[in-house]
C-alpha cells in the first residue's frame, strides 16, 4: 500500500512556486504581462492576493482539462458547492 505525496500533483509535476518569477514563467504570455500589470499596482494590503489568484490561474492553464474546467465554473455546471452558497448557509446556522 503507499500514499499520495502530500505536495505535487496527480500526474507527478510539481507545483508552481508560489513566486512572482515561478507565476510568471507559467503563464501563457499573452497573460504575463496582465499579471506584471496587476502585481506591479498592488499594494502591500493586495499583493499576496493578487498572487494568490494569478498562481492558481496558472495552475488552470497547466492543467490539460483547464479549459473544459474553467468553461464549467463560468457557466456554472462545475460540480460542487460555489463559496458563495456555503457562506449562505453557513450564515443561516
Amino acid at each position: 500500500m503507499s500514499a499520495q505525496p502530500v505536495h505535487g500533483h496527480h500526474d507527478g509535476r510539481q507545483p508552481i512556486p508560489r513566486t512572482q518569477d515561478g507565476v510568471a514563467e507559467a503563464l501563457p504570455p499573452a497573460q504575463r504581462m496582465e499579471f506584471y500589470r496587476e502585481m506591479g499596482e498592488a499594494d502591500d494590503t493586495t499583493i499576496g492576493g493578487v498572487l494568490k489568484r494569478w498562481w492558481l490561474r496558472a495552475e488552470l492553464y497547466r492543467d490539460s482539462e483547464g479549459d473544459r474546467i474553467h468553461a464549467a465554473v463560468q457557466a456554472g455546471t462545475a460540480p460542487g458547492t460555489s463559496a458563495s452558497a456555503v457562506l449562505r448557509r453557513l450564515g443561516a446556522q
